[in-house]
């Protein structure tokens, strides 16, 4: 699930925009507004063009929420409109959670960065490692795609009917004899779903706890993040729960409502709404108003240090771009554009695409959210034909007149 151009280029032009603008309140700066009123209009039309069902997109600065902004259906077949109580899947943007419960084990004490992962997960050592001892495995190459384990957890589903994701550990420990590390670790970048999974392992083991309680208790729960949880919907909050949808061959199909991502869920099985979404992206700003409730979670130091660069994330994940190299950092992917850094993850499963996006140095990030995929992924230069690089690539020249008129 490499994902990383597309709509999240929109936002980001727009967070560009944004973040070189004076220091006067947003609402009433006009180019901020017209480079707002642009985005909505080309959002607007390109969504409209490409079938996509519903989506959401917020803008927060300085721990509150500046745009708000909600589009089309969540439930196409009920006619039901998405409104900030829609529950949106966030897919792989969990490994961002998975990454910080496993720097808050490191800060107390139990793990260090370097450990192998077989000291945690001992069942990896069945794993074929041409390249050596596979107990040289650390879970900082695992945070940071460095590995060596390849991409899909379940390799083999090609059919409808065959299980949306491993429901147990177990059968992920069966296929652990037939996988293979496909290059030596540590030496390049390759985005790899098992390796998440495998930390959500040592999260579980050291904690004592299912990987779902454990969040729950330790980021969730002390951000006030009350609507959020993994995989199925509680009853109450199902007719907030957002279906997803397939464009394929110009036609609309609908995705699996409310899929279980078993035991890959450290991978990518968070649901939230926006609202909520707000509170975790005001934790990563870090919201002045918040911060000592704030570093109970996580201190700033230790999430700063997920934001440094580990190793190039290659050129996959450049291709169209504005910038020159993304890295990936501890679980967050990272750019530097136009002397502005941004630091974000995306996420894309079951119909559903989100982005996060922030530019920390400013104190402003942005959510967006789609319940419908257009196509299926590529990591080429087909990519720049998608709806969502089209419009990223129509806001390059409206990001740099705003970037110049906020001198």
């Amino acid at each position: 699930m490499r994902k990383i151009a597309m709509f999240r280029r929109l936002a980001a032009c727009l967070l560009l925009a944004v973040s070189q603008l004076p220091g006067a309140a947003l609402a009433d700066d006009r180019a901020f507004e017209k480079a707002l009123a642009d985005f909505r209009a080309l959002q607007r039309a390109e969504v409209k063009r490409s079938g996509i069902v519903g989506s959401s997109f917020y803008v927060v600065r300085d721990g509150r929420v500046v745009v708000a902004d909600h589009l089309g259906q969540q439930d196409a077949a009920a006619n039901v409109p998405v409104d900030a109580q829609t529950i949106y899947h966030w897919a792989s943007i969990t490994k961002t959670m998975t990454g910080i419960a496993i720097m808050q084990l490191r800060d107390r004490g139990l793990l260090t960065l370097d450990d192998p992962i077989v000291r945690y997960v001992p069942e990896l050592a069945a794993v074929h490692n041409p390249f050596g001892n596979t107990g040289a495995i650390t879970l900082r190459q695992l945070m940071s795609h460095s590995a060596g384990f390849g991409g899909a957890t379940w390799r083999w589903r090609d059919r409808d009917w065959q299980p949306f994701e491993p429901k147990g550990w177990a059968q992920l420990v069966a296929m652990l004899p037939y996988t293979e590390v496909q290059f030596r670790p540590g030496t390049r970048f390759s985005y790899s779903n098992p390796g998440i999974v495998y930390l959500g392992q040592v999260i579980e083991r050291l904690s004592g706890e299912d990987f779902e309680v454990y969040i729950d208790k330790n980021i969730l729960r002390p951000l006030g993040m009350r609507e959020s949880y993994f995989d199925r919907t509680p009853p109450y909050l199902l007719p907030h729960r957002s279906h997803s949808y397939y464009i394929r061959d110009g036609k609309r199909v609908a995705a699996p409502f409310d899929a279980d991502t078993g035991v890959t869920v450290s991978n990518g099985g968070l649901n939230a709404p926006l609202p909520d979404m707000t509170k975790y992206m005001a934790f990563l700003l870090g919201d002045a108003t918040r911060q000592a409730d704030h570093d109970l979670v996580l201190k700033r130091s230790s999430l700063e240090e997920m934001w440094r660069p580990q190793i190039s994330a290659g050129e996959d994940f450049t291709q169209g771009r504005m910038a020159t190299t993304t890295w990936s950092g501890l679980s967050f992917f990272l750019d530097q554009r136009d002397g502005i850094r941004f630091i974000g993850h995306n996420g894309d499963q079951n119909g559903f695409r989100a982005y996060l996006s922030l530019c920390p140095d400013q104190h402003m990030g942005s959510l967006l959210a789609l319940n419908t995929e257009t196509r299926g992924v590529e990591n080429n230069a087909a990519n720049r034909t998608r709806p969502e690089s089209r419009i990223a690539l129509a806001t390059d020249t409206l990001c740099k007149a705003v970037s110049i008129s906020g001198k």
